[in-house]
């Protein structure tokens, strides 16, 4: 191994499995974290935080395709919220000064017939959304920085849910399936042209990061045999599109997806985070079952990084760690954004067992 490794050569050897010197670095953070933060002697924003951190790998930014792009009308507003109908043509209540999960008021596809008279075509008849020009700003900046590149994008599962809502899209799942492969398999086409105008455009990164929250926090939000007859196969098309492009594969979920592991494993994901531990998600389980399969991020519990208690998060990543470093497969992410509740004293001394915890002999 050589003496000094650069982000970009750490992170290729922890896929590979290979010898590396300490275990890459990632996290997210809360709007309301870093300017608590900044308060407390923060320079940078978050990307003072990541550099603070250490961090190896480098979003190139954000590649999602929507119907009604731009499109944000205010329908009302207080003083602490407003209705907004969005690019997904639903409408929502959201908070105007913190953050948080928006009140759903209604989505205007409710059927398949708004669907395929509407949302479909405004999909396919749709030019190529992402910001090619900031993508490859940022993009050069990583690899100047000798960063491990990826740029950020939403599977179908999530998407079809911003369009529909979850109750409608629950539903559909059993009553109306070709409908939700439709729909599924449409977003995936339209994201798969982004992807190679993308990559046309010269943005040869190293892995396309996908987030689509599948699960709550005992659970999928349907059976393994339904992910697998209706979304899993767009799920395939991406993995392999990565693949096919020499990108590794990387999912971000929240929840319990434990019943799906084999299933993403098949579709040939490469990394998945962050392993939300509340969600009963745990390396110390799962390293020994997948480890050799599946490289894993997270896992590092926000609910003990909210206690500040010392003593408590030091025993957290000491054996998170260890378990996750026994596979050479492992990197740091927090199981989930960093919430406000951590001090800025606290995250440096996070850093510090980071560093300490995960360097190999």
């Amino acid at each position: 191994m050589p003496a000094a490794l650069t982000s970009h050569e750490r992170v290729q050897r922890m896929f590979d499995r290979r010898d590396h010197d300490r275990i890459p670095r990632y996290d997210s953070y809360w709007d309301e974290t870093i300017t608590r933060w900044e308060r407390e002697g923060l320079r940078g924003g978050f990307d003072g935080a990541l550099e603070l951190l250490g961090a190896d790998f480098k979003s190139t930014g954000v590649i999602w395709p929507s119907p009604f792009p731009g499109q944000r009308i205010v329908i009302s507003e207080d003083a602490e919220t407003e209705i907004i109908k969005d690019h997904w043509g639903a409408t929502g209540r959201f908070w105007k000064h913190k953050s948080g999960t928006p009140e759903h008021v209604g989505f205007d596809c409710d059927s398949r017939e708004k669907w395929e008279a509407v949302y479909k075509p405004a999909f396919l008849n749709s030019p190529v959304q992402a910001d090619i020009p900031a993508l490859k700003a940022q993009y050069t900046a990583g690899r100047r920085a000798e960063k491990w590149c990826l740029w950020h994008a939403a599977e179908s599962f999530e998407v079809t849910r911003k369009i529909v809502g979850d109750e409608v899209a629950m539903i559909a799942m059993a009553t109306e399936p070709d409908w939700i492969r439709d729909m599924s398999a449409t977003y995936t086409d339209c994201l798969l042209r982004e992807f190679d105008a993308a990559y046309a455009a010269g943005l040869d990164v190293d892995g396309v990061f996908m987030w689509g929250d599948m699960a709550y926090n005992h659970n999928t939000f349907c059976s393994p045999q339904m992910y697998r007859e209706l979304i899993w196969p767009d799920h395939k098309r991406l993995a392999d599109w990565a693949h096919a492009h020499g990108m590794k594969f990387i999912f971000h979920t929240d929840g319990n997806v434990n019943r799906v592991m084999e299933l993403y494993i098949e579709a040939g994901f490469d990394l998945l985070q962050p392993l939300e531990a509340k969600a009963k998600m745990d390396i110390r389980q799962l390293c020994p079952q997948y480890g050799d399969r599946l490289a894993f991020q997270g896992n590092i519990n926000v609910m003990t990084l909210m206690t500040n208690d010392r003593a408590k998060i030091e025993q957290e990543i000491r054996d998170k760690f260890a378990a996750g470093m026994a596979t050479r497969g492992y990197s740091y992410h927090s199981d989930h954004s960093v919430p406000p509740q951590v001090s800025l004293d606290t995250y440096r001394f996070i850093i510090e067992l980071v560093e300490w915890y995960g360097r190999y002999e």
